[in-house]
């Protein structure tokens, strides 16, 4: 079953230098038995084939008369049915975050973000506004909703706070206990789409815990917290306010059991912190935000009429903000002149004979991986030319000074748009050593036709780093385009990053150069074209079903 996703973020992993990934499609990924995914590796040895009459064949290459069964490619499906317990949607495998839904693009076809509705639910302690915001993800189903937590900001104590809390004279409940500034970084962030690193709070100890997690924005966010409404920046953020009302009574009786179940509290150190602060402080500091809330919601969760109002109101804004991404690309930019950003390689003899074998449809595979492998070389070679050189001058071993070139910045990292990116990691391995990295899964939904993130592995200090994003072809560029917003959304500039190419659509080059303008694109060929399944027309057909000898279902098609 597949359910809306409640928030981003990932157990601790054993590589410190990379960000946790969203999702591993157990389809495309092998479980290797202790709870460990890798990869589909690109092919170094080749099943033999039948000879066909009409392939392209080198004629030093030798075959044999046998050719395997091609495995069958699987493809994402997103419904978007829902259920009881969102938590669900989120699996664990050692130190691997599985989910269920992949994100839909998150910006428009200038690659500007689409503003996602922000949600604030405020309340009492205990009132129940954790269950109202479930309750709304619950009645939602869409596909992509974080919910943040006002708890995960209570300030770092003093160790004289820290003794006041554990005698619980320290008043979590007051404005001053929040760190009111990170919260509404944080919360702009999420805004923006980009990843934040959301602190844990343990109430247990009453400090931070070391680890973090980390966030993502979505479609809809949810921010929750006793004093949701308290800040002037933070309702400049909110789209809509929710103020849960619950009975005083209730909401000590809930207060008092979770205390003393989930956090080892005794019965009158509750009651004392109840009376002389959490109490004092509702009437002071959160029942007058009431007034800011758009809709007040008696009885909590239990109240099924104003979960249903508040469903449809978000419903009617995400539909006003909706677009269909890769037919809107497709449309768009027709008779224009190439962007100054393409660098096409020189169309040379050799280049036109590497795709004449690629392009063929009778080329075997172990040939079109041998050919695919040459050019991708090549393509890199030439993106590598691209980064800043400083001059340096060595000495020859006859004694003489040679004035030379060095790369600028050794701090360089590959990122693979699986499964077709995943192509192009060796040649930049064979040529930059110990070269860090990095993957990003989109798949394309069936039903909606449009791009979904699933999973990425980056560097955490990739900001840091000149990029070479991969992928074996760009016809619409919607995928290439998801990938670029991923990587400016860890702050990688986008004067530092270079996407590399074997093929390219024209139609491709003109969206990703004006949704961003700084990035760099290399490839080996340009085509006219894309047909109405997304198609690079006249093309090489799918790349990853031709490299991986792999091939859509008939239903698919």
């Amino acid at each position: 079953t597949i359910c809306p996703l409640l928030h981003i973020y990932s157990s601790s992993d054993d590589r410190s230098d990379l960000t946790e990934p969203l999702y591993i499609d157990p389809n495309l990924y092998v479980d290797i038995g202790n709870g460990d995914y890798c990869c589909p590796a690109s092919p170094t040895t080749v099943p033999g084939r039948i000879v066909s009459s009409n392939s392209l064949e080198s004629p030093a290459r030798t075959t044999t008369p046998t050719r395997p069964a091609r495995r069958q490619r699987t493809t994402s499906v997103n419904s978007q049915s829902t259920t009881a317990n969102p938590a669900e949607c989120i699996i664990r495998a050692n130190n691997r975050t599985i989910y269920t839904a992949g994100r839909p693009p998150w910006y428009n076809c200038a690659g500007q973000q689409v503003e996602p509705f922000v949600i604030g639910v405020c309340g009492g302690s205990a009132s129940g506004k954790t269950t109202v915001a479930q309750k709304i993800i619950e009645s939602l189903s869409v596909p992509w909703v974080t919910l943040l937590s006002m708890d995960c900001f209570y300030k770092i104590l003093t160790e004289k706070q820290h003794e006041q809390a554990l005698l619980n004279e320290y008043n979590f409940d007051h404005p001053d206990a929040f760190d009111i500034d990170l919260l509404v970084e944080v919360l702009t962030k999420l805004k923006e789409g980009r990843m934040v690193e959301v602190p844990i709070y343990n109430f247990v100890t009453h400090s931070r815990e070391s680890k973090t997690k980390t966030m993502y924005g979505a479609n809809v966010i949810i921010f929750e917290g006793i004093l949701a409404f308290h800040s002037t920046e933070v309702l400049k953020l909110l789209d809509m306010k929710v103020f849960v009302d619950t009975d005083a009574d209730i909401r000590l009786a809930r207060r008092l059991k979770r205390d003393i179940s989930q956090r080892g509290r005794d019965l009158s150190g509750v009651l004392k912190q109840y009376l002389t602060m959490v109490k004092p402080s509702y009437a002071n500091y959160i029942a007058p935000t009431m007034a800011h809330a758009d809709i007040i919601v008696p009885r909590g969760g239990e109240n099924k009429v104003a979960i249903h109002l508040i469903v449809q109101h978000v419903h009617t804004q995400l539909q006003l903000r909706g677009f269909k991404l890769r037919e809107t690309l497709v449309n768009s930019y027709k008779d224009q002149p190439m962007p100054d950003s393409l660098h096409l390689l020189p169309p040379t003899p050799q280049i036109k004979g590497l795709h004449t074998f690629i392009r063929c449809r009778g080329t075997s595979r172990d040939e079109f991986i041998f050919y695919s492998k040459r050019l991708i070389r090549l393509v890199i070679e030439y993106a590598l030319s691209l980064f800043p050189f400083k001059t340096t001058t060595v000495e020859t071993p006859q004694g003489v000074l040679y004035e030379g070139k060095r790369m600028g910045s050794r701090k360089i990292c590959g990122v693979s748009i699986l499964r077709a990116g995943e192509t192009m990691e060796q040649a930049i391995c064979d040529v930059c050593k110990d070269i860090r990295i990095g993957k990003i899964l989109i798949q394309t939904n069936r039903n909606t036709g449009e791009p979904e993130l699933y999973y990425l592995r980056l560097p955490k200090d990739i900001k840091d780093y000149k990029v070479i994003l991969m992928d074996a072809t760009v016809a619409t560029g919607a995928a290439a385009m998801m990938a670029l917003r991923v990587l400016l959304d860890h702050d990688v500039p986008e004067e530092n990053i270079i996407l590399a190419s074997l093929l390219m659509a024209e139609i491709g080059v003109h969206s990703i150069a004006y949704a961003f303008p700084k990035v760099r694109i290399v490839t080996s060929a340009l085509d006219p074209e894309v047909n109405e399944k997304f198609y690079v027309i006249p093309g090489i057909g799918n790349f990853g079903d031709r490299y991986f000898g792999t091939e859509p279902s008939d239903d698919y098609l």
